[in-house]
């Protein structure tokens, strides 16, 4: 499995594509269980994937605060340590107090315990998520093998796909 520029992890066993309309509903479908976790004051987008996703999760509840975590970990496939780059303001959320973060993936966890410690009393939630990462994860919509790679829309172009079982035919 590749991606443009370079080759996904030999851990990526499986490509999970997102369309634009798969990941608008399923942000809105996070956004409709987190409606019974609230209610929220402020959302913290961890960019860049969670910025989308935020977005709508911020418009389905009304929510008009939104603040971000700047976390570098991922360079087209391969996962290394984290960078932050940025820490939410603590004077828009504190301690995380009736805040919700919203990122796309949780998959090793490795971002999911950075915005844990910076933010211990939020709640995190993610589109997406792997077993690795499912335990710092409060609330999600689907769940994936840790050996899936997950295409999202910003990610991908236009292009022919195989079929799954290579040598198919119609």
């Amino acid at each position: 499995m590749s991606v443009e520029g370079g080759n996904v992890e030999e851990r990526y066993q499986k490509g999970f594509p997102v369309s634009w309309e798969q990941l608008h509903r399923d942000a809105r479908a996070l956004a409709w269980r987190l409606h019974e976790s609230g209610p929220f004051t402020a959302v913290v987008a961890v960019t860049r994937g969670g910025l989308v996703p935020a977005a709508i999760v911020a418009r389905e509840l009304g929510i008009r605060v939104i603040e971000t975590v700047c976390i570098a970990s991922y360079d087209y496939g391969t996962q290394g340590e984290i960078d932050v780059l940025k820490s939410a303001a603590a004077d828009v959320v504190g301690h995380g107090e009736s805040v919700v973060i919203v990122d796309d993936l949780a998959d090793t966890g490795k971002t999911g315990r950075a915005v844990r410690a910076m933010l211990p009393k939020a709640h995190f939630a993610t589109v997406y998520v792997k077993p690795e990462g499912q335990p710092l994860v409060d609330t999600f919509i689907t769940e994936v093998s840790q050996d899936t790679w997950i295409y999202l829309p910003w990610d991908m172009g236009l292009q022919f796909t195989p079929p799954i079982l290579d040598g198919a035919t119609g």
